[in-house]
């Protein structure tokens, strides 16, 4: 099976290859990182080919640029999922999961997001978008799980 992994930076990351570590290496891993990000490359553990997308959104960016970014990010997103074919689109959290999850998914791709760990009590805004795209969807805190119709609670990646 072919999983294609969006590594945020920081703590996404830190989540998503935590992940990868528990699901081992029977499955063949790809990996896509923001373009901006020079360390989560250097953090992956299972190995396979790494494609870059620009970060579609920045805290204050307005949102004219952010729909421009997005465009730009999926046409990169698009180029690695068509290379890669991936069963399994999987991310934690990151603003780039949400134009390969549409896309994958548009290709045929299940997608699973997990919820970053830092919100306790809200969805973060990707969470938010992501709850409507995800197969599955999964949430850390069990106080989430509460609020959240459909989402998965199976304990938390740190």
């Amino acid at each position: 099976m072919k999983v294609l992994v969006v590594l945020g930076s920081g703590g996404h990351t830190k989540e998503m290859v935590r992940l990868v570590e528990l699901l081992g290496p029977e499955y063949e891993y790809s990996y896509l990182i923001a373009e901006d990000d020079p360390i989560s490359e250097s953090k992956i553990q299972q190995p396979g080919p790494v494609f870059r997308a620009l970060r579609p959104r920045f805290q204050d960016d307005p949102p004219w640029r952010v729909l421009w970014k997005l465009v730009i990010s999926g046409v990169q997103a698009r180029r690695a999922l068509r290379q890669v074919r991936p069963d399994v689109v999987l991310s934690a959290g990151p603003g780039l999961a949400v134009p390969v999850s549409l896309l994958g998914k548009w290709m045929g791709a299940r997608v699973i997001y997990v919820e970053t760990a830092s919100p306790v009590h809200y969805l973060t805004t990707t969470g938010k978008i992501m709850r409507h795209l995800a197969d599955l969807f999964f949430v850390q805190w069990p106080e989430l799980q509460s609020q959240v119709p459909g989402a998965i609670y199976a304990g938390r990646l740190w």
